[in-house]
């Protein structure tokens, strides 16, 4: 396949590398952001993250923007191969911008202010995927071959390496006032839409025809319902400590799975449709978004075991205030963030030269082997080795990220790359959501089984009333989930106050302590880890073994553009 676009060089491509990474990274900080920084919003709004009537506002605030790119990524980036990807990359920044806006300006408080954040989340969320669903195409556009793994290394790095910046950026903005979470990205926001309508250009290879509403409304709603299905199912249930059997979430995911069958079968009989999919025989291609699902469930788990491991366990074990611990854990977590963003880089650089397979595969084995040794450290770990081991999963991630991207990109014709970034972002997306539904499920299905004894028998111990220390003991777990996530002291929220007042001075002052909890946490959370991270290792092998299939008949510096491609390009422009 020849390339149709005429590269210049006159600057124009480190133009979109610039730009396209400032939103990549802008929209990715916003992602994980709140993660941190949730309980000081919580607490300026007026309302009570750890109350069960709350918990619903909690999750969908954190998730309902994961969703909304996820869902949407693939429709807008076959928007841009029609319209033209700089138009819909621009209209993407100038919404995301518009968003921050409104949310740094969030009126009221209690539940409207809880409700606001969601909706202004979600819309927030439909910026971010123009950005993603564009910005990959658009480099693809600017940046000859021999170039383009060096480019896209640098956007995906600012891509998935925003994530834990966000972190880092939400515990220090949060930590001053919580506004700030929310204004950080309006100057970015206002600087980026500027700049991408006066400097970005449409390439000229675009392509025109109807668009697809059967398989856009398919595609949507089946993601819709199954990710809800997911944040519902984490929730309690009746007597259940998750709701997985229960008949909304069995509903959701019944009706989410057969719209997805109707989207295969619409796509399969429409002249023009919005996924091609004739694009999953090509072996990189599929190969390449099958690793990059795996890598992103595994990468998200990650970010997620990690903060309840600290700031529920090994932060106040040594010494940090519970109100602490979200500043904290994003800056013990440093280690990752320097390996990701050291290898990603340096990955699309050499892979342009001796090619990506062995980058890929080999960042995919190391971040494998560094699961399996998180698991040996104890839950009270030397620091020094914890920080090693973070190091090592960021190098392997950061080696990764970059080959993969390319192999995905070069593996379609030009007039199908906005299709082929959308793609890979909805796997981005969509696992990160997964992530938390599985990991999030597997912890608490640990904490269920020991915590709630271990926790009567201590607040026994403390001189607890009977009655009492059943009915705190009996709180679904998913209440000590969330305050380890969220940087609270469960013990000083479940306990009644007039309880506390009651107790020997000792007493209280051991359940409120720093050490109380992170006890009663140790054991059923390594527990839930051994699991969580033995099933990490397997998908980042998945992944090693997904790209050395896709990347195997690959030779450094062509085109991977199958015959399959090609031909299903030809027969949509015939018809």
């Amino acid at each position: 396949m020849t390339e149709v676009v005429t590269y210049r060089d006159d600057g124009y491509k480190w133009v979109v590398l610039s730009n396209t990474t400032l939103g990549m990274l802008a929209a990715a900080i916003n992602s994980s952001i709140l993660l941190i920084s949730l309980p000081a919003v919580f607490r300026g709004i007026g309302l009570k993250a750890l109350d069960p009537g709350n918990v619903n506002y909690l999750l969908w605030a954190i998730i309902g923007y994961m969703i909304a790119t996820a869902v949407l990524v693939v429709a807008f980036g076959r928007l841009g191969d029609q319209f033209g990807r700089a138009r819909m990359y621009n209209l993407g920044f100038a919404v995301f911008t518009v968003a921050s806006i409104a949310l740094s300006l969030l009126p009221g408080s209690g539940d409207f202010a809880a409700g606001y954040l969601v909706a202004v989340r979600i819309v927030q969320g439909v910026g971010g995927a123009l950005i993603m669903a564009n910005s990959t195409a658009l480099l693809t556009d600017a940046f000859p071959l021999h170039e383009r793994g060096f480019a896209l290394g640098i956007n995906v790095v600012a891509a998935i390496g925003g994530q834990f910046l966000g972190l880092l950026i939400g515990g220090l903005l949060a930590d001053a006032n919580w506004r700030l979470v929310f204004w950080i990205n309006v100057p970015f926001g206002l600087i980026g839409t500027i700049w991408a309508c006066w400097k970005l250009r449409d390439a000229p290879a675009r392509v025109s025809h109807r668009i697809d509403w059967g398989g856009n409304i398919t595609f949507g709603l089946g993601l819709v319902l199954i990710l809800t299905a997911i944040t519902y199912g984490v929730q309690p249930y009746a007597n259940h400590v998750m709701a997985w059997t229960s008949p909304l979430v069995l509903t959701l995911f019944a009706s989410g799975f057969a719209s997805l069958v109707l989207f295969v079968l619409v796509e399969q009989r429409v002249a023009h449709p919005m996924v091609d999919i004739h694009l999953f025989r090509v072996a990189p291609f599929a190969y390449g978004n099958l690793a990059n699902l795996s890598s992103a469930v595994a990468r998200g788990g990650l970010q997620f075991m990690l903060i309840i491991w600290l700031q529920g366990i090994w932060l106040p074990l040594h010494g940090y205030a519970f109100d602490e611990t979200p500043l904290w854990s994003a800056i013990f977590m440093l280690p990752l963030t320097v390996g990701f963003l050291l290898a990603g880089p340096a990955a699309g650089y050499f892979s342009d030269r001796i090619g990506g397979m062995p980058f890929a595969v080999g960042g995919m084995a190391m971040g494998a082997i560094s699961f399996v040794l998180l698991i040996l450290l104890p839950a009270n770990f030397s620091y020094t080795a914890f920080a090693a081991l973070l190091f090592a999963n960021g190098l392997g991630s950061g080696l990764f990220v970059a080959p993969n991207s390319t192999q995905i990109m070069n593996s379609v014709p030009v007039q199908k790359r906005g299709l082929a970034s959308g793609m890979r972002a909805t796997t981005t997306n969509a696992g990160q959501v997964l992530s938390i539904g599985l990991f999030f499920s597997l912890m608490l299905a640990g904490l269920a089984a020991t915590l709630p004894h271990s926790m009567e028998a201590g607040l026994l111990a403390q001189h607890v009333p009977p009655a009492v220390a059943h009915q705190v003991a009996g709180t679904p777990p998913v209440a000590s989930l969330f305050a380890a996530f969220l940087g609270y002291n469960p013990m000083g929220e479940l306990i009644p106050p007039e309880v506390l007042r009651t107790l020997p001075p000792d007493a209280a002052a051991t359940l409120t302590g720093k050490a109380f909890f992170p006890g009663l946490m140790s054991g059923p959370f390594k527990h839930g880890l051994v699991f969580a991270f033995t099933f990490s290792a397997f998908l980042y092998l998945l992944a090693a073994i997904a790209s050395w299939l896709g990347g195997s008949r690959v030779m450094p510096g062509t085109e991977i553009v199958s015959e399959e491609a090609v031909a299903a390009l030809s027969d949509q422009e015939a018809d």
